[in-house]
């Protein structure tokens, strides 16, 4: 049964990998964020991943060696030696976040704050923990099984706590 993995890359080969498993027919998912970057002549806007280090793939445990032998693969994310699979409403939160226009960028795995749900906008639905900093509501979304996160700034009527709809 195939299931969400998080595939370890080597440094900078995180496109590498998403590229190399698309022509293999993996089913893959590398959130990006844009960001200015500037050389001595200009600056140019740059799509870096989210998850520095990680690309993430869904694939049966059968099929391992199909998605490990990719070039830059360094392996997949687990415990005991075991890959773990990531819950798929981990992946369908920062895929829906990545395909809104909403501002979003890479953020600290929190383990504290509140749980809460994204109630209206386009993220309807989302649970998240909430963050407050500086008169900013935001909301971290969270892959727990590689402690990545990403924050997207909330209007806090837009949420409420978790069981309580």
């Amino acid at each position: 049964m195939a299931a969400w993995y998080v595939l370890r890359t080597r440094s900078r080969h995180e496109k590498t990998v998403h590229n190399q498993l698309v022509k293999r027919e993996v089913e893959t998912f590398l959130p990006l964020v844009e960001r200015w970057s500037r050389w001595k002549d200009r600056r140019k806007k740059i799509a870096f991943p989210l998850f520095p280090g990680y690309c993430f793939a869904r694939f049966s445990l059968v099929e391992r060696l199909r998605v490990l032998s990719v070039v830059g693969a360094a392996g997949l994310v687990g415990c005991s030696g075991q890959p773990e699979p990531v819950p798929d409403a981990e992946i369908d939160a920062i895929q829906r976040l990545a395909a809104t226009t909403l501002q979003y960028d890479p953020h600290p795995f929190l383990t504290e704050g509140m749980d809460v749900e994204v109630v209206r906008g386009p993220l309807a639905g989302v649970r998240g923990k909430l963050l407050r900093k500086d008169r900013i509501t935001r909301l971290v979304l969270a892959v727990t099984l590689i402690n990545q996160a990403a924050v997207v700034e909330i209007h806090p009527a837009d949420v409420v706590p978790v069981g309580r709809a």
